[in-house]
């Protein structure tokens, strides 16, 4: 039996021989200077940025890397750390291999795998971490010993919210087994061979840089964060070469166990390299190796409920049914009533279940609904409790978006009377139906607000009469009611704010302070969410601040905002504004909507949000404005934000406020338009404020400026009446 140096130095040794003649043949045929960028990142080529401190832009940039540190790093000395420094080492080897690839095709892969993660891809991870949505990752090299053996561990793994990463033979049993993969359903088909790990590496990479301020060459501090903070494991089946044992050696260095079922050529390492046999254990044997503790809420559905299906996409050929708030009279209400009017679990269909209701026969002698058409639905969730308050209502049903989607087989748009539900033919087949949307409503509101409720009744319509007559008599005036209620909740009138500390998991030193008119950056926290959530747990992360003593309105500073923002920060801030972009700006962790950016020619500011892909007239992709922020940093004239704050009378305030806005991507001018007219009208008499901004079919580059003036000059664009930025 050759000793574990042998595997990880020999296998070790082979990536970088791989990588070299990889490289030395793309130097070939493309020449040294030929630039080397992955897609969609600001932090290219992130391992070899991390551990050498080289920013690779070329190939001869991956040369220097290869002839210099990522050489250096592979010393096969006979010490437990060295081990870890060629793991390392074969993780920046294999980032040239796949690097390479870019090198001369910007998508190598033809759709077949995943490959690259962009940071747009990361960023979104940001929040469902902070959750515990996702409680942590798995690296799966493969094949399992079966097909069967493989859906089973990989749904299962996904049944549980972990973050399933594939690579080899695994991805080709999945696709075998109907799996649904993908980034969005949280199965990624990384790529065929070893290397392609380094992908996933690269994530974690980015994730600690962007997420918790990690700065290259900061090997500690990154192996410290990775250790505490991102909780991944590696399953590997057996046989397990050299190269993957290599590998194991730097996923052991971050702190991720390896567990396998290769008995030949390995020795077990307590906590770090575990080896069990009978692979079907593997799962919990995984979550206890990362101290991965779930909570599980029992529900009486006949399908799977977990995160990773909400992005789920159900196609009208695979759709058994639907219901369309825009064409037909469907909504979903959250109302709450006294305790003793309510009976606690009762779950009642109105009208066909979803196997009738195509039989149903209207007063004429016609079938109402068409099998695969649209039917009108709605669920009345009816609650009470002795610390429940209305305000809470709204809070509850935006949940109900979230945990519809949670539905293996359900897709869930919208809210109040504009939902959109699609229920899967095979949801069906399992035996989903319109009483388990009760079920689901029950479970999680009794779970998720025990502390406010204490009894739940839910009512559930498919009779089209019903649902029209509820829609206009009960749902619409209490929808009303709630926006003059709302329009009524301004920083002004609250009698406090709140602190939101859940990204502290990933971003230890930021604090949000959320108010009426600023929700959380991530767009996920709105003032009655924090409102609910102390209450909730009056000693978790949203904790009561006092408005006495306002020093500065326009610009939003408060004596005690700064005395939480400095508690709760660690004493990493002083002082933060809530209104301005350049005075103490509010810090971000990374996980944020959108990000505003000062554009000097015209002093305004341009906005990118996280699902746009292209660059800016700042010259710069989210990705690229979004590294210039974040890990809980303060970094003037540049600021993460939710979307809903762009309409706020208090965004930039003491800058001049949604006048300075000069330019967006037209899918999120469409998003917010409604309300930043309104705001618009409002504060400066502007109609149609929103056909005043610039977009992408105006200004798509940095080269498409002056065309950006010369629109904004043609609309009156009421940035030229401010004054400059004083900064």
């Amino acid at each position: 039996m050759r000793r574990l140096f042998d595997c990880v130095f020999n296998g070790s040794d082979q990536m970088y021989e791989k990588a070299q003649k990889d490289l030395a043949a793309a130097i070939k045929k493309l020449g040294e200077d030929h630039p080397c960028i992955l897609p969609d990142t600001a932090f290219n080529c992130a391992i070899i940025l991390e551990y050498t401190g080289i920013e690779v832009k070329t190939l001869a940039d991956l040369k220097a890397a290869m002839d210099g540190p990522i050489k250096e790093w592979m010393t096969k000395k006979e010490r437990t750390t060295e081990i870890f420094h060629s793991g390392i080492a074969t993780a920046m080897a294999a980032q040239v291999i796949e690097a390479v690839k870019y090198a001369d095709d910007t998508q190598p892969y033809k759709g077949e795998y995943h490959g690259h993660m962009t940071d747009a891809e990361v960023r979104e991870l940001g929040l469902p971490l902070v959750t515990q949505d996702i409680p942590g990752f798995v690296v799966m090299i493969g094949p399992a010993p079966s097909d069967e053996e493989a859906r089973d561990i990989i749904k299962g793994y996904q049944a549980r919210g972990i973050f399933v990463f594939l690579i080899g033979g695994i991805i080709d049993q999945a696709k075998r087994m109907g799996i649904s993969m993908g980034f969005k359903v949280r199965i990624v088909e990384v790529g065929p061979d070893i290397w392609s790990v380094s992908h996933v590496v690269d994530l974690v990479m980015r994730a600690a840089m962007i997420f918790g301020n990690i700065q290259p060459m900061d090997y500690w501090g990154m192996n410290t964060y990775t250790l505490e903070r991102i909780k991944a494991f590696v399953n590997a089946y057996s046989p397990v070469d050299d190269l993957t044992v290599a590998c194991g050696g730097g996923a052991i260095a971050l702190g991720f166990p390896v567990i396998t079922n290769e008995q030949e050529e390995l020795w077990k390492v307590p906590k770090s390299l575990i080896i069990q046999k009978d692979t079907t254990g593997w799962i919990e044997t995984s979550l206890e190796a990362r101290d991965i503790k779930l909570k599980v809420t029992a529900m009486d559905i006949p399908i799977a409920f977990n995160t990773a299906f909400e992005g789920e996409i159900i196609r009208r050929s695979d759709m058994y049914v639907e219901a369309y708030g825009s064409r037909t009279d469907c909504f979903e209400l959250v109302t709450s009533k006294d305790v003793r009017e309510i009976e606690d679990h009762k779950i009642t269909v109105v009208g066909p279940d979803f196997d009738k209701v195509f039989d149903v026969i209207s007063g004429s002698g016609e079938k109402i609904y068409e099998p695969g058409g649209s039917i009108q639905l709605a669920y009345i969730a009816e609650v009470g409790g002795k610390n429940m308050q209305p305000d809470f209502e709204p809070v509850f049903e935006r949940k109900l978006h979230s945990w519809m989607n949670c539905l293996e087989g359900v897709m869930h748009t919208g809210q109040r009377d504009q939902i959109r539900i699609r229920i899967s033919k095979n949801a069906f087949e399992q035996g989903f139906r319109a009483k388990h949307i009760g079920e689901v409503i029950y479970a999680k509101i009794m779970s998720e607000y025990d502390s406010v409720v204490d009894k739940c009744q839910v009512t559930i319509y498919t009779d089209p009469t019903e649902c029209t007559k509820l829609r206009h008599e009960l749902a619409e005036p209490i929808y009303n009611a709630r926006d003059e209620r709302l329009a009524l909740l301004t920083d002004e009138a609250a009698e406090c704010f709140y602190t939101c500390t859940l990204c502290q998991s990933f971003s230890p030193s930021h604090v949000c302070i959320v108010t009426p008119e600023r929700l959380g950056l991530c767009g996920a926290v709105s003032w009655l969410d924090a409102k609910a959530t102390n209450q909730l747990n009056p000693t978790g992360p949203c904790q009561v601040v006092s408005k006495e003593g306002c020093v500065d309105e326009n610009v939003g500073i408060w004596p005690d905002v700064n005395r939480a923002v400095h508690e709760y920060s660690h004493g990493a801030l002083e002082s933060v504004t809530l209104y301005s972009l350049f005075k103490d700006p509010m810090t971000s962790c990374g996980c944020f909507e959108c990000i505003c950016g000062m554009e000097p020619a015209t002093m305004g500011v341009v906005i990118v949000n996280r699902e746009y892909a292209g660059s800016s007239p700042l010259g710069m992709s989210f990705a690229e404005l979004a590294s210039m922020t974040g890990g809980g940093q303060q970094t003037p004239g540049f600021m993460g934000h939710g979307k809903h704050f762009i309409g706020s009378k208090k965004f930039m305030r003491a800058e001049g406020g949604i006048a300075r806005i000069v330019w967006m991507p037209s899918h999120l001018k469409e998003e917010v338009r409604g309300k930043l007219n309104k705001a618009a009208f409002e504060l400066y008499g502007i109609e149609n404020f929103a056909d005043m901004i610039a977009d992408e079919n105006v200004a798509a580059t940095a080269d498409d400026l002056d065309a950006m003036i010369e629109f904004l000059t043609e609309k009156g664009h009421p940035v030229f009446g401010l004054e400059p930025f004083d900064f």
